[in-house]
């Protein structure tokens, strides 16, 4: 079996990399969650807020960025619920917004659903 990625990471750069946290508490940071950069890096800003918000400048996944990062996905959803918090970045669902709007409209449907059953 090869080795994981992250099996030579060392686990003190992580607590560091967290302030020692390893939960967040925001649900609505799942995988697919899209994060959008608000605002520039600032100097003196963790590196890893920098990469965050840079990478972000397009709307990313978290999964994404933790595979940019080369991080745990729980260690990205610390980071950016960070930013969150500093209003730094906008997160939002991919299923939520304009892909909603995007969907046809039920009765459209219902009627292709009886056409289809007529052939």
């Amino acid at each position: 079996m090869a080795p994981h990625l992250l099996d030579d990471e060392d686990p003190d750069r992580l607590y560091t990399i967290t302030r020692g946290r390893s939960r967040v508490d925001d649900r609505q940071l799942d995988l697919v969650t899209l994060v959008v950069a608000k605002a520039e890096a600032t100097p003196g800003m963790q590196s890893e807020y920098v990469k965050i918000l840079r990478l972000c400048s397009a709307p990313t996944s978290v999964v994404e960025i933790s595979a940019e990062l080369r991080l745990p996905v729980s260690v990205v959803r610390i980071l950016v619920s960070d930013l969150l918090r500093d209003d730094l970045v906008t997160v939002r669902h991919p299923s939520t917004g304009r892909a909603q709007l995007q969907l046809p409209d039920v009765a459209f449907l219902k009627k292709v659903l009886v056409g289809l059953q007529n052939i």
